[in-house]
């Protein structure tokens, strides 16, 4: 069925509002289980989980046609979740402050190994994201806490500095940087790690907010 009357029967089923899962593997950020929704979520690498209803939602992304004129559809498969609650999800307060260390860990790093202002490559990267942050978009719902908003751009701001040091698609920076070694790169990417996880836990934090807030003001 289509998402809007799909969105229809969930809310008839009792959902009250959904909540976003965005694991990788070894980190099940955001899931609650079965294995097989979790193995469903890791390999789409996103899904929802439905609140006051046990059921998840792991999108299938499918592409067809020419490059320059490519189809785009996305079936979300409708799945039963354990109702638990999702895994590694830390409150805004706590995803603010672990974002403010992670931002100052990353710029350090990047500039150390001579990243951060080097090449092409990583020019236009930062200038698409400053473009990005100055065009004034809407980055949440209206109704989100002002924090939430503030948690996810400077989440996006750490996620577009770990971008620029491991290159395009997820490479492994070679084209700019000053680590040109297997050992040096490994290094590099190892230490980015800790501060990606953060930013993606924060991430998540920051869109779930919404329904974690209206939960507590519940009678």
């Amino acid at each position: 069925m289509g998402l809007t009357l799909a969105l229809g029967r969930l809310r008839a089923l009792g959902a009250t509002g959904l909540r976003v899962a965005l694991p990788v593997p070894g980190h099940p950020l955001g899931l609650s289980g079965p294995p097989e929704f979790n193995a469903r979520a890791l390999a789409a690498g996103e899904a929802v989980t439905g609140c006051g209803v046990a059921l998840g939602l792991v999108p299938e992304v499918h592409e067809a046609g020419p490059e320059g004129d490519v189809h785009v559809e996305v079936v979300w498969q409708c799945m039963t979740v354990r109702e638990a609650p999702p895994a590694d999800v830390p409150s805004l307060g706590e995803a603010e402050r672990e974002l403010a260390e992670a931002l100052r860990e990353a710029t350090e790093l990047l500039a150390k190994l001579d990243v951060a202002g080097s090449g092409p490559v990583a020019d236009a990267a930062l200038a698409a994201y400053r473009a990005r942050a100055e065009a004034g978009r809407q980055l949440l719902a209206p109704g989100y806490p002002p924090r939430a908003v503030r948690v996810l751009e400077l989440a996006q701001k750490v996620g577009a500095l770990i971008d620029i040091a491991r290159g395009p698609a997820g490479g492994d920076g070679r084209e700019h940087g000053a680590a040109v070694s297997s050992s040096q790169i490994a290094a590099r990417m190892e230490a980015l790690r800790p501060v990606e996880r953060t930013a993606r836990r924060a991430q998540v934090a920051a869109y779930d907010s919404f329904v974690e807030e209206r939960e507590r003001r519940a009678p």
